[in-house]
Parts: C-alpha cells; structure tokens; sequence
C-alpha cells in the first residue's frame, strides 16, 4: 500500500487502514515497515463488525477472532461507498495498484512490447513485486495500424482475439475483462460483426497463492508468469492467418511479514 501511495494521493485520495491490533502493535508495524498512512486501531471489532465485514469462519477462542474479511472501501468526500473490493479469505488481498487501475485505468508507464506484422502489445502490470496472498493486475495494452481490425469475443464464424494464461501453481489468472467492442459492417458479405480497432486495453487479474509452489517463488524472489495472445486480423480488404503473439511478466516475488510484534503489544478480542 505505502507503494501505491503516492499514486492515490496524486488523485486526491488518502488511505485509512482499520484493523483489530492494538495501537502499541500498529505503531511497531508503521515504524518497522515505514508505513506513513493512517492505520486505525478497533481492538474489540466494534467497527468492524458495525461494517458487517467481521470474518466469522475463525473461531472465536481462535486469536486471529476479530478480523475482518479482506477488503478495501473507495469512499467518497461526503462519506458514501462508491465501490467496493473484498474477499472471501483473509489471506487473499486486493492489490491497491490493482484497484487504482480499476478505478482510474490509470497509465502504468514503461511495459514490455511485442510485435507482430498487424498487432502491437505492450505488457504491464499494477505491481512490480507480489506477496504471497495478494491479487495483482496485468495488463495488455494492444495498438492496430489503420484500417485494421481484430474480431471481439461473440463474434460468430471468426476467431476472437483470445488471452490464454499457461498453468501455474504459485498464481492463478482470473478471467479476461473485455472492453466494450464496436459493431463494424461488412458491406462484402452483408454482416455486422463486433471488432476492436485502434488501441484498446485488456486486463485481467493475477492471484499468488499461498501454497507451495507460491513459497518457493517468494524464496527465490522471483515470479514469472507466461501466457499467448491469439488473434486474426483483418483490414478493408482480406483477413489474414491467425498469429500468436508470446507474453511474460516478471515480478520480485516476497512472501508476507510474518514478524510478530513484541508480547506486551498484542491484543485480542474479547
């Protein structure tokens, strides 16, 4: 988060992290990780579960009792939710480089390009280094020449531009979110098919595990992740071949911070 924050604030956004850990424990943890936002002490998770987001699958006689789900609230100047990003397991955390993405599409500067005869893509992503747990955002940024086409998902009785992800154990890809397509006529053959022309983005998200394969990942400090963009273009006149294009992120991989804090500073919900 401190590394998206810059980013966030550039927007006119503060952060605020509210957590169950006592105010001893926040402060040894915002000193020790250099943390310079707002971290927000509810010891009894009276907060928390005025918000409806206590995690009740851990036990109550369990010490982690008083967590909340993972989330994070996109709030507004006059105190009302505009969006939301939770889920289901404590260990799994939305990215804030991820949601900024989401929620300004914000330029991610420098990425990695590749060429073929009718397409260009250039690959980024949200974050430059993972933790294990955390859902990333990668990015494919594609640009056509004038007067070229590439045939949007639905299409019928053509090839679609496709995102396929090679399998990976330590990080799972969600699934592609599209932008919207145009509908385009061709006047040849009488038929109105949905295309992507000029720039367009692709996205779609990246979650690290918490496995072994994740573990070994963070060991090493390094994360790569491969995958095929497929597609066929056309222009005014023909369609050609269908292409395959090669992509590959590469992260600094770190597993979480598992240092407690000193005894004396830990607290637990009663």
């Amino acid at each position: 988060m401190e590394e998206q924050r810059p980013a966030l604030e550039a927007k006119g956004i503060r952060i605020a992290v509210i957590t169950y850990d006592p105010r001893p424990a926040l402060a040894h943890f915002a000193a020790r990780r250099k943390i310079s936002y707002a971290l927000l002490a509810d010891p009894e998770s009276r907060v928390i579960r005025a918000f409806g987001i206590l995690n009740e699958t851990v036990k109550p006689d369990s010490p982690g009792f008083g967590v909340p789900y993972p989330g994070t609230f996109m709030v507004d100047p006059k105190g009302v939710v505009k969006s939301k990003y939770f889920e289901d397991d404590y260990r799994e955390r939305h990215a804030a480089g991820s949601i900024v993405l989401r929620e300004f599409n914000t330029p991610l500067g420098k990425g990695t390009v590749a060429k073929s005869p009718h397409l260009t893509v250039t690959t980024s992503a949200t974050n430059a280094t993972v933790f294990m747990g955390r859902r990333i955002t990668l990015v494919a940024d594609i640009e056509l020449p004038k007067k070229m086409h590439v045939y949007a998902p639905g299409v019928n009785g053509y090839k679609p531009i496709e995102w396929l992800m090679n399998a990976d154990k330590a990080a799972g890809a969600e699934p592609v979110r599209f932008p919207a397509s145009r509908t385009r006529h061709l006047k040849a053959i009488g038929e109105k098919v949905p295309v992507y022309e000029n720039r367009f983005r692709l996205t779609r998200d990246l979650s690290v595990g918490v496995g072994p394969e994740a573990r070994e990942a963070a060991k090493r400090g390094v994360l790569e992740v491969e995958g095929t963009l497929r597609f066929q273009a056309c222009d005014d006149k023909q369609c050609y071949l269908p292409e395959s294009i090669p992509v590959k992120w590469t992260f600094q991989a770190q597993a979480p911070d598992s240092e407690r804090v000193p005894a004396g500073m830990r607290g637990k919900v009663k």
